[in-house]
């Protein structure tokens, strides 16, 4: 999980490298480096910490090139060293590289080399490409690269460059992103649309086991077999505004007061000369007795949320599996069955291993992806498009309320064709959720009291959050949010779990956040938070119930004055099926709030980041 970027062409290639970089730290900053094309050598520059380090480090160097390669990095294999850091160059000085990703026969290639007497300088994986390249090197970097691919195994997007021929950068990939950017002044590789944003609008999407070569007026594609490929330049839609700050002071929140826009984007995507739409008329339920929804991490939750809304609405059986077990357990699955795919990046290493899984067995596969040109947006039979533009900030918030406007239209669209919704219901239905980007602004226009009492909560220890129904599939995702970026032990439970083993962590003065949206189940919810506060606990309420504030100024011995150990967020009404959406904007904000009170670097949460595509 790391992040790499190239360019050769007319002007210097050191400072775009590094506004490249910049672009890119939010998949990895353990350590960045850069090397560029010198008079007689490589000029390398490279250190363990933040991009910060290289560029003070760079600032001591007069480094000026037309080519060159950068790396940001998060540390798989070695830890965060000046030395394990990239680029990487061979022991005859000959060839550099960057690389991410996984080679998953590393040690047997390097010690095949150590018994050539090459002698290795670091502890990573990646140092075995340059040594590798160097050893096949026979005056032709292409033949060396092919010849690269078919000995590497694993998982790699990778930049080289060869002290032999100055005016050539190369770039290949196996299971790992890469795009190439050309703009008038030079070409551009790069692990990630936003690094390029800044030059060019103008990509080719490398494609697996596809090799680009780049020199600052050409770029030709080729295939392990050296035939050349003719791939289509594609324009990116999004704007370099939609990748800055816009002068809030994280990207995090910014992001999170998108949501009423990418929301209202996205449902706009169901319309009936939307996209989205076109792709959901091609698909037949009839043809499926069962739906299976896998993703990692936040993905993940949003299945959740999902599987209440299909069996509600469509009468369907639906589990939800993690991306990372689907594929290790021999998941029945077959061609009756729809595996849904979730991941923001379409990159996702665990979640394409379970594409490849659920395809092999005849399964028929759709993603919910936010990356067109991804590869798992390429591989699956159907795939739909969530309308957030870039995230930056490494804990999700607009991506995955996208991800669920998806799952809910695409729940009552099966529904409608199954015939379990009539007309009028599945018409309410879509009104409700075109009601939630101004419920959303609604909730984003009053957040004075969420920010008090995050200030209040920066020194607990351990907060949790339960809830029953789908408020319990939410609360999954409001404890990551929180333990991403503030570091807080935090778990989720099922409110009628509490008893049976959780209680005995509740102590004088624990959190517990508590979200009660399910009408039916408030009472049960509520008798809950009860039993908390009873044991010491303080309990933060997240509810649209009418009855919330009653609640809070009746509750306990019957006193008609509130509880000082139950505080209430309201949320506006709206149908308890899509009351996530608005649960959810709530529980950003608390957690952001908790993490900038304790003056944490809420972007990069420390051991994370943004695009998990390693295993």
């Amino acid at each position: 999980m790391c992040g790499i970027i190239g360019y050769v062409g007319d002007r210097n290639a050191v400072p775009i490298i590094v506004e490249g970089l910049k672009k890119l730290e939010y998949r990895g900053y353990d350590s960045a480096g850069i090397a560029v094309y010198g008079a007689d050598s490589f000029d390398i520059v490279k250190c363990k910490g933040r991009l910060s380090e290289l560029e003070k480090q760079l600032a001591g160097h007069s480094l000026a090139s037309h080519m060159g390669i950068g790396h940001t990095r998060w540390a798989t294999h070695g830890e965060p060293s000046d030395v394990n850091s990239h680029p990487h160059v061979g022991s005859q000085n000959k060839i550099v590289v960057v690389h991410n990703g996984i080679i998953e026969n590393y040690q047997q290639l390097k010690e095949r080399l150590e018994h050539r007497g090459i002698e290795f300088a670091s502890q990573t994986d990646s140092e075995v490409i340059a040594q590798l390249a160097e050893y096949y090197y026979n005056g032709d970097l292409l033949d060396t690269v092919i010849h690269l691919s078919t000995a590497l195994e694993g998982s790699y997007a990778c930049g080289i460059m060869c002290l032999d021929e100055p005016d050539t950068l190369i770039a290949f990939r196996k299971d790992n992103p890469l795009i190439i950017g050309v703009s008038e002044h030079g070409q551009f590789i790069a692990s990630d649309v936003p690094a390029v944003l800044t030059d060019t609008d103008k990509v080719y999407y490398l494609d697996d086991k596809e090799i680009a070569m780049l020199r600052k007026d050409s770029v030709q594609f080729f295939n392990l077999d050296k035939e050349p490929i003719e791939k289509t330049l594609e324009t990116i839609t999004w704007s370099f505004d939609s990748a800055e700050k816009g002068g809030y002071p994280h990207f995090m929140l910014k992001e999170i007061m998108e949501q009423p826009k990418v929301v209202r984007d996205t449902v706009q995507s169901f319309a009936d000369d939307g996209e989205n739409a076109r792709i959901i008329e091609k698909l037949d339920i009839a043809n499926f007795d069962k739906v299976v929804i896998a993703g990692c991490g936040s993905a993940y939750n949003a299945g959740v949320v999902a599987k209440y809304v299909f069996e509600q609405l469509c009468r369907m059986s639906v589990e939800v599996e993690l991306a990372s077990e689907f594929r290790y357990k021999d998941a029945i699955v077959d061609e009756k069955t729809l595996v849904i795919l979730i991941s923001q990046s379409g990159e996702t290493a665990d979640t394409i291993a379970a594409l490849r899984e659920a395809k092999s067995k005849g399964a028929a596969t759709l993603a919910i992806v936010n990356v067109v040109g991804s590869t798992i947006a390429k591989e699956v039979d159907f795939c739909l498009y969530t309308i957030a533009g870039p995230e930056i900030a490494v804990a999700t918030t607009k991506a995955f309320s996208a991800q669920l406007i998806v799952l809910y239209l695409l729940a009552l669209e099966l529904a409608t064709k199954r015939e379990n919704v009539t007309d009028e219901v599945r018409q309410s239905l879509r009104d409700d959720i075109a009601a939630l980007p101004d419920k959303i602004a609604e909730i984003l226009e009053h957040i004075g009291a969420i920010q008090k009492y995050a200030s209040e909560s920066v020194g607990s220890k351990s907060i949790f959050f339960i809830g029953r129904n789908i408020d319990y599939a939410i609360a999954l995702e409001g404890s990551l949010k929180l333990k991403e970026i503030s570091y807080i032990h935090s778990e989720a439970y099922a409110g009628g779990e509490l008893k049976h083993g959780t209680m005995a962590l509740i102590e004088e003065d624990t959190l517990v956040v508590t979200i009660a949206n399910c009408a039916s189940l408030y009472r049960k919810i509520m008798s809950n938070a009860e039993q908390v506060i009873s044991r010491g606990a303080k309990v933060l309420l997240i509810s649209n119930n009418p009855e919330a504030k009653k609640s809070v100024g009746e509750f306990g011995d019957g006193s008609s004055e509130p509880d000082d150990r139950l505080s209430l967020i309201s949320l506006p009404e709206i149908n308890e099926l899509f009351s996530p959406s608005l649960s959810i904007i709530a529980l950003q904000l608390f957690s952001y709030y908790v993490a900038a009170n304790k003056g944490l670097d809420i972007d990069k949460p420390r051991n994370l980041a943004k695009s998990v595509t390693v295993e």
